[in-house]
């Protein structure tokens, strides 16, 4: 009851999922206020998001203010944290749509575990523009424009300074040193991926208590949000 209908059917993603589809589950539609739960049960003050889960955010903090000024001061209003930079990786074949690991074109996407000679292959193959000049600019070259934050974000190099050092050299040496910068980025996790996936136990271990810890804060929270709802008998003494 604190989540509208009108508000759930608002939601970028709804819309865009939905979009043209005869059937649609309500699980997708009911999926923000799900993920709002998951955030207030664990009082986080600020939550770690891209640009396209502002609008999840907005709608937590709402359901947060609705519930504190119905039933009391009981839930954290928490705020995005949204990075300056890089808060929307772009798809290497469409740079006006968002990177996603459900687009089915598996070259527009880097993956975790991407062996070099496949990451190589799609950045090699990564759309630019009819220009050679590498120069940040998202509105006339957003495909260049996200090839050089990525470069940024994973080399620790700031924009200008790639765009004085690729003067004059065209894509093909920017791509190349590219996908170096990435395959570096990503060899150190690859490598622990590889030890976890050898060691199972120890991933069922860390799971099992993290959903202890998580059991334990989220029994206690309900306990006090269905006190504030007077839902349940009362504690006795």
């Amino acid at each position: 009851t604190l989540a509208t209908f009108g508000e759930l059917r608002r939601m970028t993603q709804f819309k865009e999922k939905s979009k043209g589809q005869e059937r649609v589950g309500a699980g997708l539609f009911f999926y923000p206020v799900l993920q709002a739960a998951d955030i207030l049960l664990y009082d986080a003050a600020v939550v770690p998001v891209g640009e396209d889960q502002k609008q999840h955010i907005e709608l937590t903090r709402d359901v947060a203010i609705r519930f504190n000024h119905t039933f009391g001061e009981t839930f954290v209003v928490p705020e995005a944290d949204i990075k300056p930079a890089g808060a929307r990786i772009m798809s290497l074949t469409d740079p006006l749509k968002k990177m996603s690991k459900s687009d089915p074109d598996p070259d527009s996407r880097i993956e975790l575990r991407d062996p070099a000679d496949i990451i190589r292959r799609k950045i090699r193959r990564a759309v630019t523009d009819s220009e050679t000049v590498i120069r940040y600019d998202e509105e006339r070259k957003p495909a260049i424009s996200n090839l050089l934050t990525i470069y940024s974000l994973l080399a620790g190099i700031p924009i200008p300074e790639l765009e004085e050092r690729y003067a004059g050299k065209g894509y093909g040496q920017f791509k190349q040193d590219l996908a170096e910068v990435i395959i570096s980025a990503l060899t150190p996790i690859q490598e622990r991926l590889e030890e976890l996936a050898a060691s199972p136990a120890i991933v069922i271990r860390t799971l099992q208590e993290g959903a202890a810890k998580a059991r334990e804060l989220a029994a206690a929270k309900m306990a006090v949000v269905r006190e504030r709802c007077g839902l349940g008998l009362p504690p006795l003494d």
